[in-house]
């Protein structure tokens, strides 16, 4: 089972980026992030058409996640403890495979600039309340993935000049503390469990030619319960998205559960 998670950064704007990367890799999940469009704008039937069944949660705008599968989807929609948030970041799916059930989470967790600001508590509470979720969600024993564009830089590796991001809400000291708490329930990041290299991102800002550079972060993450990364074969950064016309400021991360 290939599952990609993928930042589209408007999924209207890269239709017909997606359409092609589904013809050409055909993963069995496709996870999407900053849909920027509300249920019903999604571009369901050309997605449909290429054999995927779509579970779609969706805003107005900005935000928006999605899940794209070639087998079927139990979902549940939205990040669970907080009655009164409105912003679509979090949906869920359980999917059959050979060897029983997939659970997937696909999150946009909030960006949190700037930093000091009630959108910096706002994403630590997300945070927060992602790391409750995610330790029910280890309960259950099954291979689960936590995958999305999570904004965080989690070591300074992970960026090419660190100290551009020092006061970032994406590097600070509390972000970067919440996502080894999260690590610490038990999970293991894909990409980490197989290479240790610097230079490995996954976004790139449009502005002073930072891909021409790799002035790039890694902030696209795949987490993996035991039971799934006991069944990790691949992890691939898809950075050749990056360099067509139009491109999303993200690529694809893709992983291979055997």
């Amino acid at each position: 089972m290939q599952i990609v998670t993928w930042n589209v950064n408007s999924v209207r704007q890269r239709l017909g980026h997606l359409l092609k990367y589904l013809e050409d890799v055909h993963p069995e999940v496709m996870c999407l992030q900053e849909l920027k469009c509300v249920d019903e704008a999604f571009p369901r039937a050309e997605i449909e058409a290429l054999g995927y069944n779509c579970a779609v949660h969706g805003q107005k705008g900005f935000n928006g996640v999605a899940i794209l599968s070639t087998r079927p989807m139990d979902v549940e929609p939205r990040l669970p403890g907080d009655a009164t948030d409105d912003q679509s970041r979090y949906v869920e799916a359980v999917i059959p495979d050979e060897r029983g059930v997939v659970r997937v989470g696909c999150l946009y967790l909030p960006n949190g600039n700037p930093a000091g600001t009630e959108k910096y508590t706002y994403k630590l509470a997300w945070m927060e309340r992602l790391a409750r979720h995610a330790k029910k969600l280890l309960s259950y024993e099954e291979a689960l993935v936590l995958t999305g564009d999570f904004n965080v830089i989690p070591e300074s590796r992970d960026a090419r000049d660190p100290s551009q991001w020092l006061e970032d809400a994406l590097f600070l000291p509390a972000t970067r503390q919440r996502f080894r708490q999260l690590l610490n329930l038990g999970f293991t990041d894909a990409l980490r469990a197989v290479s240790d290299e610097p230079g490995l991102y996954t976004f790139w800002d449009y502005q002073a030619g930072a891909f021409q550079r790799n002035n790039g972060i890694r902030i696209d993450h795949a987490l993996l319960s035991a039971q799934a990364a006991d069944r990790l074969v691949s992890v691939v950064i898809d950075r050749a998205m990056r360099e067509g016309e139009k491109p999303s400021d993200h690529v694809p991360l893709r992983i291979r559960l055997n």
